[in-house]
């Protein structure tokens, strides 16, 4: 029972791990922010565009509901409906989710690479053989 427990430790203080938990939390409530952005802001002007209801309202029904009978006989009986509002609402979330990561990763790549571009070195100074055949040059070039 020991050896498992070091093995799990181990396993869980690995870099991957610690970085993929920050990563979950992070992302969750990223997605909870997104979701807002959609639902608060883009959803309401959108529905000013589709007559005023919002996206969740729509929807195709199967079958009508029948309320509750008022001495009770009769059961209430719920709404068979395919909710398409809700889906097109979720697949906006989806896509302005997906475009702020790919958004975040890409500065992040982009910070990433400069602090690991070194800085351009100087050119070495030329060798002596460079610097002998650079004057046989320049003196063949003025018997020309």
């Amino acid at each position: 029972m020991g050896k498992f427990l070091a093995d799990f430790k181990e396993f869980a203080m690995k870099g991957n791990v610690i970085d993929m938990a920050v990563g979950v939390i992070v992302g969750g409530a990223f997605g909870k922010i997104v979701s807002s952005l959609v639902n608060d802001i883009i959803m309401p002007v959108v529905s000013l565009c589709t007559g005023g209801s919002g996206y969740e309202n729509l929807k195709y029904v199967i079958k009508e509901g029948v309320p509750a009978s008022a001495d009770g006989s009769v059961a209430a009986v719920e709404e068979v409906a395919i909710n398409y509002g809700t889906f097109i609402m979720n697949i906006v979330d989806f896509f302005i989710i997906a475009f702020s990561i790919f958004v975040a990763i890409r500065l992040a790549m982009k910070l990433k690479k400069k602090e690991e571009e070194p800085a351009p070195a100087a050119d070495p100074a030329p060798t002596k053989e460079e610097v002998l055949l650079t004057e046989i040059r320049d003196i063949l070039k003025e018997k020309k």
